[in-house]
């Protein structure tokens, strides 16, 4: 029999770990088979998978989330042998499904979302940007570093006192460098490149796009995108007797709904499709709800319940008004 030391490695490649993932979120939720995206990185003996899915809706989506997430992380650990990290899993869009469309497990339908928020656990705002060790360390040494200059300079300008001998110690070092030294220009572009950097991820839309989700639980993290959450509003709207059609512009705090009156009382409209989004928007339990903006606007086959007639009749009522009858009557005949 061949020694463990000569029988070779077996080595897993990152391409292997993404299929493997992918078939493991279609066994989770049926519906996602062949469109679920996946991504893995292996490093040794542990693996590093996240997910991309389109979940259908209406649904618990906290419940659906963990149970993919829980799935996939242990068939990719079985099919593997690797040590797979909790699976991370992006919602990057909503499926409108059947209601009588089953979506959950028994225990997973049991174990429904709280109404009141206030009783779930915290969920961070931003989950992806977690204030971290390293960014407290260096917090810490700039603000060190820049006290410390402050208070010499501090001691020097009101209490008559002398510089420190750091202080003057660094100004004739860098006094002793001027511009033409390679270090100095070494150091310039590199500081010219940490800003253009630093320029390109402030403007740079990066995550914003996404929204954070109320979780039952502080271990589940689930975001939803906020194209899904405006195609979930204007669905909703766009069922509201006398609304035609329907625009939503979703932002990170404001969320602006524009429909289109096509009969009805405007004002009734206008309760209704505000109430409709609140209600869509309430469904796809968000961390913190955008505000919400409705517009109801009549279109040019508008009229109201009442008789009263649109824009471009009543432009062309008004035209007529306060004419005689008999001037009405022989208008047409006119040249």
């Amino acid at each position: 029999m061949t020694a463990a030391g000569e029988r070779g490695t077996t080595i897993v490649s990152d391409r292997a770990v993404r299929k493997i993932a992918r078939r493991a979120a279609g066994e989770a939720e049926p519906i996602l088979a062949g469109s679920a995206e996946s991504s893995a990185t292996v490093r040794g003996r542990r693996a590093d998978v996240a997910v991309k899915v389109a979940l259908p809706f209406p649904a618990p989506l906290p419940q659906t989330v963990r149970r993919i997430q829980a799935h996939v992380t242990h068939r990719t650990h079985e099919l593997t042998g690797l040590h797979v990290g909790p699976t991370r899993v992006q919602v990057n869009g909503l499926l409108p499904v059947q209601a009588s469309h089953t979506m959950t497990t028994p225990t997973a339908a049991h174990d429904a979302v709280p109404a009141h928020r206030g009783t779930c656990p915290r969920t961070p705002m931003r989950w992806w940007s977690p204030r971290r060790l390293p960014m407290a360390l260096l917090t810490l040494t700039a603000a060190t570093a820049c006290g410390a200059l402050a208070y010499d300079m501090a001691l020097v300008h009101l209490a008559h006192r002398s510089p420190a001998s750091w202080r003057t110690e660094v100004v004739s070092r860098l006094g002793r460098h001027g511009p033409d030294d390679a270090v100095v220009g070494i150091g310039a572009g590199t500081l010219a490149a940490l800003g253009i950097l630093m320029v390109f991820l402030a403007v740079s839309p990066g995550r914003r796009g996404l929204l954070t989700v109320v979780t039952s639980t502080a271990q589940v993290r689930a975001v939803v995108d906020r194209k899904a959450v405006a195609l979930v509003v204007r669905d909703a709207v766009e069922d509201v007797p006398g609304i035609s059609t329907a625009r939503v512009r979703a932002g990170r705090r404001r969320l602006l709904v524009r429909a289109q009156l096509a009969f009805g009382e405007r004002e009734t409209a206008r309760r209704d499709v505000a109430a409709t989004a609140r209600r869509a928007l309430d469904g796809c339990g968000l961390r913190r709800p955008p505000t919400l903006r409705v517009r109801v606007r009549p279109d040019s086959t508008w009229a109201c319940a009442e008789g009263r007639v649109g824009d471009g009749d009543q432009q062309q009522a008004s035209g007529t008004a306060g004419v005689p009858q008999e001037q009405k009557d022989r208008a047409p005949d006119a040249p």
